[in-house]
């Protein structure tokens, strides 16, 4: 203790000051304290002195060991047993005293799986197809298949995406739109590619950095940008900065730990070994990413796989026709070439490199743009502007969009001309947003707006005089990224090929001959054919990007952001201390890295092998999908404040035997649901739910209801409906009118979308953070505002409304119906039967045909005396009713 007191010394209650603190007669001594609501009973104070007597042992807490890979139990039970997982259930099964129970029938067993592995119902047929399938391997083979569908990346997926808030909007009180559906299909693709989940982690925590990263890569790092943000006027940019960097620690680590890393951003850790500044120090990982604190967010262009392969081919035919251009003699025709410039480059004009400096941060956009932030009208290179210096800048090429960072804020770019005669001079300009011009110390150019940035945007003539001439460029930005072009239209000759034709040809040094030479080929008579070639192939290169679609990505600064410790989580205070980038103090796996850690090395920590969460986390969750609830719970706490797992040496086994076949989530899903464990009847006897009603020992299966998107997805799978498509943008089913009349700036109106995209899965319904589609949120599907781990299982009268009312409903139940006639028989029992066989996979039962044959009976004689009411329902959904049928 701070005091010099030991808190603990092993079999020594005198010495022991956590015994004397909770047993002192002084209230201003005795833990806890007086005013603390806690109190301790006489029997945990005796088990406390008890605990110490016999040595005050005290083991690391279970999730913070690195598991081991224990041999399973050799217990077996006929008809059970079919891989380890059933043995080390069986055998706490049995020490708790419970015995397996029989396996579910074939029909329960196909649309368990089905649902489990795909989200999606089987059809008629295929259960059939499994229930009359004798062979031994039947079972396996169905797993198989659905593991290969290509749905299966799309259940998976939704899980992910719950975990990671993925979602079309920006949350907050705009709660604005935000393009990312690429990396949607990113994980979707993953998940049905198998890939290693390592790797899948690397890529998403640190894609943009990985070396000949894919088009692929820099989407899956679009992870980092998946945190709300907010476009108010008005709002703090500090303070938005410092809520993404805590956004960014709660998910990461909830995602990847199931830790509580979030609790310690006001204070230390109450229960678990997280300090504050673990909590910011983890937060300085994602500090370089590149983002507007208020304001819209930038996107980036990003080849596709199909783009890429295309890219790599038109860039493999442009660097063969480079070395041809290279590679050509074209000495002679150059040697005439050079006594005619000889007299041209007295009267040329030519560029120096660009100069750069800022950016120059201003209170708003008017001050950014009008501001003096240099001498504009005789501008010092060697001046420094605060800690703002200016730099030769040789990548800004002329002809070519530059980006630039900082809202409201402005950049200089500086330039000398020289010009062999006084002669007028056009410039072609582009901006986002305003742009000023100085030639010479004299304003020449003043054009404030607010724009996107792209080539000859603006045209500006100006007079240049004999000799030097001064150039300096400044652009202003408001929110968001912004950026340059630039080109001067009648330069012939650049400054280093004019001033090698100036020297005698026996004095020049190789880069002299090197500049000229260059020049020589781009307009050498002889050279012309290659040179349209490959302008072909570059302007094929550059359609191909230009048509790249956009997303939310990960881009490094190279100067990160300074993060320091919030006292009390207070944005305002910088009293705290500044930090680097590291993993929780209590979690260092060996030596941490040299220099700045960075985000490749955050990925790297996750998945070492050693890292006692990642795996076990992983496991825990995918047996959550198949079994209804975790090992350990919850499935997004792993600390003190959780529960143990029930079966500690299953969950070590799992955990092990994943990073064991190299993070192949698709193995473990295998094992599991191939398991007896998963096998078992969902049907409990009245013993076990009074003895385990929570089902901890695994005695039979879950139950538990569909989620939100399976049972729209089911519903229009049964009417034939469902458009299987796979990725895309997101789709806007029917919803309630005026449902979006309070989303503000801009206000917005939900317009349903036509054709197939109103058939699409739920996956695909546009998910407004602030405004969830009604249908989904009945069925507890969350805002992804925040990570979800375990969503929220409620039965209300809601979700009945909702199947009632809502026009996907009807209209998936009208166009079943219009089935039902067409495919099955005429009689209303052969009706009734078909109707059962399509959408629950079996036979209707006496009991029900009892029930549903006057029900039918009635409803017909209703809609046949009431034609009004038959057209009402037949209206409701944009499907054309079949003409051919009966109204009624």
């Amino acid at each position: 203790l701070k005091s010099g007191e030991r808190a603990i010394v092993p079999k020594d209650l005198v010495e022991s000051a956590l015994v004397y603190r909770i047993t002192a007669e002084d209230v201003d001594e005795r833990m806890p304290p007086a005013d603390s609501i806690k109190k301790l009973t006489a029997r945990q104070k005796e088990l406390l002195k008890k605990w110490v007597a016999q040595g005050g042992e005290f083991a690391k807490h279970w999730a913070y060991v690195p598991p081991k890979k224990a041999a399973a139990p050799k217990g077996e039970q006929k008809g059970f047993t079919r891989n380890n997982i059933d043995r080390f259930v069986l055998a706490r099964m049995k020490a708790k005293g419970f015995a397996p129970a029989a396996a579910a029938d074939k029909r329960t067993l196909i649309r368990r799986l089905s649902f489990d592995l795909t989200g999606l119902p089987p059809t008629w047929v295929e259960v059939q197809a499994f229930v009359n399938d004798k062979s031994p391997d039947a079972y396996g083979k169905l797993v198989d298949r659905l593991l290969a569908s290509k749905h299966y990346g799309e259940r998976m997926a939704v899980y992910w995406l719950d975990m990671v808030r993925y979602a079309d909007t920006i949350g907050y009180h705009s709660d604005n739109h935000e393009t990312k559906p690429l990396y949607r299909e990113y994980v979707i693709n993953a998940f049905n590619d198998n890939k290693p989940f390592d790797q899948f982690t690397r890529e998403q925590i640190a894609g943009d950095l990985l070396k000949d990263r894919t088009g692929s890569q820099l989407i899956a790092s679009g992870y980092n940008r998946l945190n709300m943000n907010t476009r108010e006027g008005g709002a703090q940019p500090k303070e938005y900065t410092a809520k993404y960097l805590a956004d960014r620690v709660r998910n990461a680590s909830t995602v990847w730990m199931a830790s509580t890393l979030g609790c310690s951003e006001c204070h230390d850790h109450k229960f678990d070994p997280f300090s504050t500044k673990d909590f910011y120090s983890f937060g300085a990982f994602f500090a370089d990413l590149q983002e507007t604190p208020v304001g819209a967010q930038k996107v980036t262009k990003v080849p596709l796989p199909r783009d890429e392969k295309m890219l790599a081919t038109l860039e493999a035919a442009i660097a063969v026709l480079t070395q041809q251009l290279e590679g050509t003699d074209v000495s002679a025709g150059q040697a005439k070439w050079e006594v005619a410039q000889k007299a041209a480059a007295a009267n040329s004009v030519a560029l120096s490199p660009w100069h750069r400096i800022g950016p120059f941060g201003a209170p708003n956009f008017d001050q950014a743009h009008a501001k003096s932030f240099v001498n504009e009208a005789a501008v010092d290179l060697k001046k420094a502007h605060g800690k703002l210096k200016w730099a030769e800048a040789k990548n800004l090429v002329d002809g070519k969009v530059h980006t630039l960072t900082g809202a409201n804020s402005a950049h200089y770019f500086y330039r000398t001309i020289q010009s062999g005669s006084a002669r007028p001079l056009e410039l072609s300009l582009g901006s986002d947003d305003s742009f000023r011009i100085w030639l010479n110390g004299k304003l020449v150019a003043d054009k404030k707006i607010s724009r996107g940035v792209a080539p000859d945007q603006d045209k500006v003539k100006v007079n240049l005089v004999t000799g030097e001439n001064q150039l300096l460029l400044k652009v202003a930005n408001g929110t968001g990224g912004y950026g340059f072009y630039f080109k001067a239209q009648q330069v012939t000759l650049s400054g280093a090929v004019v001033t090698a034709l100036k020297i005698a040809a026996a004095k020049r040094t190789p880069a002299h001959k090197a500049a000229i030479a260059a020049h020589y080929r781009t307009l050498a008579p002889e050279l012309a054919v290659i040179r349209q070639k490959i302008s072909g192939k570059n302007a094929e290169k550059t359609a191909a990007i230009n048509a790249n679609p956009t997303s939310l990505v990960s881009v490094s600064m190279a100067k990160p952001r300074m993060v320091r410790v919030l006292p009390r989580g207070n944005w305002l205070d910088d009293s705290g201390e500044i930090v680097q980038p590291a993993v929780p103090n209590y979690l260092q796996l060996g030596k941490a890295a040299k220099g700045r850690a960075s985000r490749q090395d955050l990925a790297n920590w996750i998945t070492a092998r050693n890292n006692p969460l990642t795996a076990r986390v992983m496991v825990n969750r995918l047996w959550a999908m198949f079994h209804g609830r975790g090992i350990a719970m919850p499935l997004d706490d792993f600390g003190s404040q959780g529960t143990p797992p029930t079966h500690p040496a299953l969950l070590d086994w799992l955990a092990i035997e994943f990073m064991d076949k190299g993070w192949d989530i698709k193995h473990i899903v295998k094992l599991m649901v191939t398991s007896g464990t998963y096998r078992q009847t969902s049907v409990a006897s009245k013993a076990g739910m009074e003895t385990d009603p929570y089902n901890f020992w695994l005695a039979r299966q879950g139950r538990w209801r569909l989620e939100a998107e399976m049972v729209r997805d089911n519903a229009l799978a049964i009417s034939g409906l469902l458009v299987k498509t796979i990725g895309g943008p997101s789709v806007k089913p029917y919803q309630p009118a005026g449902y979006w009349a309070h989303l503000n700036f801009p206000k917005r109106s939900w317009k349903a979308d036509v054709g197939d995209a109103l058939y699409r899965r739920g996956m695909y319904t546009y998910l407004c953070r602030t405004f969830m589609h009604p249908s989904l949120a009945a069925f507890d599907a969350p805002s992804r505002e925040e990570c979800t781990v375990e969503r929220v299982r409620s039965n209300t009268p809601q979700q009945a409304l909702v199947l009632l009312n809502d026009p996907t409903y009807v209209e998936t139940a009208r166009i079943f119906a219009e089935r039902i006639l067409r495919e099955s028989g005429k009689d209303v029992k052969t009706r009734i039967t078909f109707a059962y066989q399509q959408a629950l996979h079996r036979n209707p039962n006496a009991k029900e045909l009892a029930l549903l044959i006057p029900l039918a009976a009635k409803h017909l004689k209703q809609y046949k005396a009431d034609n009004a009411a038959a057209a009402a329902v037949l209206k409701v959904g944009a499907k054309p009713a079949d003409a051919k049928l009966d109204k009624a």
